[in-house]
């Protein structure tokens, strides 16, 4: 990847912006040596994991990460330790998180950092933090790796939503140490990485008191923080390291995670620059500024499949199984923060269909172990980050392509599929095949398959189309189906994509996004479909805002003695 990356500036339309912002690619690849701002003790069958955030460790320059605050870099780092103690650690059954400070937990996001970022890279702050916070609790819920919070000093604003994100709040009862939500009062933005949303659907607190809360700038502390549902637990400091550990080791007690297996050490994802975009294993990424689409490759298995579990676990990380989908994952990452202005991206395969569908294969025969469970809980957060980005995603299924089981999710999660009809020149025409891990494997945001919501109100139809599981589908097939959306033949099937691809390109970006969002999510709400729907309206809405970011809003004047000039208009 090479340089950096200019985030735009120009075409920022918040008003108040203007900066031009270089993201240095290479600091978004972070592995356990690189880390600056945690540290990780393992002493089965706990883990500790220590925010020590270094405040000259910025991920871009002009502001100081003072009192454990933290922007995109950290939060960078915590999700490659999410990841690394499912994968590597099966021995680590609960995770402690703490504070290396003394009475500070931490303070929030940097409020420098949000001053002086373009929008772009708030949004995408506030959403690749939500969406680390998401996987700590998926590691709770369906994991047995069960994430408590030792809050050893005052959490403020995105410090106690970190805390949020734990199965269980123990603060120490010092008389100062509080919890506290104060964006609202203090910077004229809401807690964006998810905390009203989980005050009341996660921990039920009643919504008067949460109003409370989010109004009062010093926050809650002691006695009343466990009353009002902000805490589980007090304890003085003399016994806090002690009650912390009773805690974490009976919620171990109760995880179904192995003792004594050797976990899979996750290899760096390495990519190579190209003259179009950057390279992987197993991933291409092409940049096309001409229709403004990036397109992305995903090779299936190539060479033989492990025969058994304990070959996938000889392989590791290098098993395509795990290898692939970590470096789709990464992409993305990279896409959303380096390339915003791409705002389609083509979700195109190249292998055996049969090949994925045995990959397959060995992930329902041993569906109980604790690596396949973190294998496929894997694919389910990428494929989760792929809908949640602010993307058009448009899958070919073209001739040499492999939409077969897990890989057909790429075309059930697309806004929009090609699928060609008919053979191109000598090569055979392509197929797409449903297989047990598109009904039930892998949930969208708000909790459903992918194909129960394409099918959402019309039952007949879900049920023709899991009748069909196992069978290669030709294009005539698959739209009879409702799996695919347009089938042109192999005169046009160039020029229908890249007419639709141009036609895209003229729409406001804005109206496009909110349209994909509202369309994607059709059923039933979840905590995390309400805490990204919320995200992407409001606290991007406020976040363009003179209010908030304006040159006298709130965020500007933050810290200055002076206080905001707000527009008092409720809109």
């Amino acid at each position: 990847m090479g340089e950096p990356t200019r985030a735009p500036s120009g075409d920022d339309r918040s008003g108040q912006e203007g900066q031009e912002v270089l993201l240095p690619p290479d600091r978004l690849r972070v592995d356990p040596g690189s880390y600056r701002h945690w540290q990780v003790r393992i002493e089965p069958p706990l883990a500790t994991v220590v925010m020590a955030v270094d405040p000259e460790g910025g991920l871009l320059p002009g502001y100081e990460l003072k009192l454990n605050s933290y922007d995109l870099g950290v939060d960078l780092e915590l999700a490659d330790i999410v990841e690394r103690l499912r994968f590597e650690h099966p021995e680590v059954k609960a995770v402690v998180l703490t504070s290396a400070l003394d009475r500070v937990f931490c303070a929030g996001a940097n409020i420098q950092m949000l001053a002086s970022a373009t929008h772009h890279l708030k949004v995408n702050f506030c959403k690749f933090t939500n969406e680390t916070r998401a996987a700590m609790e998926e590691a709770s819920a369906r994991s047995g790796q069960a994430w408590l919070a030792a809050v050893n000093g005052t959490a403020a604003g995105g410090g106690y939503e970190l805390a949020l994100a734990c199965d269980e709040i123990l603060l120490v009862d010092d008389r100062s140490s509080a919890v506290a939500l104060p964006e609202v009062p203090l910077l004229g933005v809401l807690p964006g990485t998810g905390g009203l949303t989980r005050l009341v659907d996660k921990r039920y607190v009643r919504r008067d008191l949460a109003d409370v809360l989010c109004t009062k700038a010093e926050g809650v502390k002691g006695r009343q923080a466990v009353e009002w549902g902000l805490v589980d637990e007090t304890v003085p400091r003399s016994r806090f390291e002690e009650r912390v550990r009773e805690r974490a080791l009976e919620r171990a007690a109760g995880s179904d995670r192995p003792d004594g297996e050797a976990g899979v050490p996750l290899a760096p994802v390495q990519w190579t620059p190209t003259p179009e975009g950057w390279r992987g294993a197993h991933v291409t990424v092409r940049l096309d500024r001409a229709t403004r689409s990036a397109w992305v490759v995903l090779e299936g298995p190539e060479g033989p499949l492990p025969g058994d579990l304990a070959g996938l676990k000889a392989q590791g990380s290098r098993c395509w199984l795990l290898a692939a989908r970590r470096e789709l994952d990464d992409a993305l990452v990279r896409l959303r923060l380096l390339e915003p202005t791409l705002g389609t991206w083509v979700l195109v395969t190249r292998g055996d269909p049969e090949a994925v569908l045995a990959a397959d294969a060995l992930l329902e025969a041993h569906g109980s172990d604790w690596l396949v469970r973190e294998i496929r809980l894997g694919w389910g957060r990428t494929l989760r980050r792929l809908e949640l980005s602010a993307r058009t995603l448009v899958a070919l299924v073209d001739a040499g392509s492999c939409f077969a089981g897990t890989l057909a999710e790429l075309a059930l999660v697309a806004d929009r599929s090609f699928m060609l009809e008919g053979p191109d020149g000598e090569q055979p025409a392509p197929t797409l095949t449903l297989g047990p891990a598109n009904d039930g494997w892998y949930e969208t945001t708000n909790g459903t398959s992918r194909l129960a919501q394409r099918f959402l109100g019309h039952p007949e139809a879900l049920a023709r189309a899991r009748s069909l599981l196992g069978q290669p589908l030709a294009a005539k097939e698959a739209a009879e189906a409702g799996l695919v959306t347009h089938t042109p033949d192999e005169l046009d099937f160039a020029d229908e994509v890249r007419v639709f691809l141009e036609e895209r390109a003229s729409f406001s970006p804005d109206a496009l996004t909110g349209m994909e969002a509202n369309l994607r999510f059709a059923g039933p709400e979840t905590m995390d479909s309400k805490v990204f729907g919320r995200l992407s309206a409001w606290q991007n809405w406020i976040f363009q805002r003179p209010n908030a970011v304006g040159p006298d809003g709130a965020l500007r004047r933050y810290g200055s003695g002076a206080r905001p000039s707000y527009e008092w208009g409720r809109v």
